[in-house]
């Protein structure tokens, strides 16, 4: 038997090749398959929000997501759902997005100034939906208590300057057709 190290070589790239395609292949699989989901999955943003009961009529006591670690967002506008941290504050809702300051913003995050321009929303959280309009928060006293709200549910130092920095971005979850807002 005469197998020369050329061969060997080329059989030797030929399988790692194959095995780093597969889970390429794989993720990629998945990224897609959840663009068309309800819903989004852990890592891959999903499709339009549709099981679910769309609850109507006035606002419920939102204190029951102190206990809520994430919900899912979907903006009208593209129709793409996320899942996102979500803090009550003074009875109302908020939510964040962090790293707005570089790269990964640039890259990755494209939902928050998708939302700034039409902030046409709906949440899910425990299997409800809820109209919202997101409406960005830039200054304003609303905002150190927002953030302090972050820090203490989730144990991520979040301040007003990142805010004014505009590394950190945060929306109100407001009713749909409010008009104004605390911008």
């Amino acid at each position: 038997m005469n197998i020369d190290r050329k061969t060997i070589v080329h059989s030797l790239l030929l399988v790692i090749g194959i095995l780093v395609l597969i889970p390429v292949f794989a993720l990629g699989a998945l990224a897609v398959s959840a663009r068309y989901s309800d819903g989004p999955s852990v890592i891959f943003s999903g499709g339009p929000l549709v099981a679910g009961e769309l609850v109507t009529g006035p606002e419920p006591d939102w204190s029951f997501v102190r206990g809520v670690r994430v919900f899912e967002l979907q903006l009208l506008n593209p129709p793409r759902s996320r899942t996102l941290w979500i803090v009550e504050h003074e009875g109302k809702l908020y939510l964040n997005s962090n790293y707005m300051g570089g790269l990964r913003e640039r890259f990755w995050k494209r939902w928050p100034a998708q939302a700034e321009r039409d902030g046409r929303a709906i949440m899910r959280i425990d299997g409800k939906r809820y109209e919202r309009e997101l409406v960005r928060i830039k200054t304003g006293a609303v905002v150190e208590g927002v953030t302090a709200a972050f820090t203490r549910k989730y144990g991520v130092v979040m301040t007003p300057a990142e805010v004014e920095a505009e590394e950190l971005w945060l929306f109100e979850m407001a009713p749909p057709n409010m008009t104004g807002g605390s911008r």
